[in-house]
């Protein structure tokens, strides 16, 4: 079973059909006994960092998830899931991340580019990783956001994308894997990171 947290920071749903439509069995829960059973985690998530680890916190899923990575469990974070792994944020100050990786969220400078950066841009692949298996370099994926990750260890980066700065699209070490894109919005190539990750929980 994969359990998708809801901390009320959105796109559960098209998560959830995603897994389904791959034949994963996968439940949506905000219990935190039920994420602790589960085999793998998603943190899913679009919004705020500082309202995203206000409801971690509140519920008392910022431990679950802690747990989970802790116990060596495949972990999955998407979007605003995989910003909320870092230390802290430009968007939320003074508001503490869940610091699984060293590092910061930092806002788009200011530019001729619009911000959010929303829509399809591709991927340049840095590092092999077995979630990536299939995906040529320069295979396009959906974005929407106004902020990227800067990881402390350039060795957690596993793919790039460029928006007027290069910046991690992909980042994990061991049983993490995330993503700044949405794989669940990214027709088959996201698909097919899905179900790459999904092999390895089985």
């Amino acid at each position: 079973m994969i359990a998708i947290i809801n901390y009320g920071m959105g796109n559960l749903s098209s998560v959830f059909k995603a897994l389904k439509k791959l034949g994963a069995e996968a439940v949506i829960s905000e219990d935190a006994k039920a994420i602790s059973k589960a085999e793998a985690v998603i943190l899913p998530g679009v919004g705020n960092f500082g309202d995203g680890m206000k409801h971690l916190q509140s519920t008392g899923l910022d431990k679950s998830v802690k747990d989970s990575i802790s116990e060596g469990k495949p972990f999955l974070g998407i979007c605003l899931g995989m910003q909320l792994l870092m230390e802290e944020s430009e968007e939320a100050p003074g508001t503490p991340g869940l610091g699984i990786f060293k590092g910061k969220v930092v806002r788009f400078k200011k530019s001729s580019l619009k911000v959010p950066h929303m829509g399809w841009n591709d991927l340049t692949i840095k590092r092999k990783n077995p979630n990536l298996k299939g995906i040529k370099d320069g295979t396009f994926f959906y974005f929407v956001h106004s902020y990227y990750v800067k990881p402390e260890d350039p060795d957690i980066s596993i793919a790039t994308c460029n928006y007027g700065v290069d910046f991690t699209a992909c980042m994990g070490k061991a049983n993490i894997f995330s993503t700044q894109f949405h794989p669940e919005k990214s027709q088959d190539a996201g698909l097919m990171i899905l179900e790459n990750w999904i092999r390895g929980v089985e």
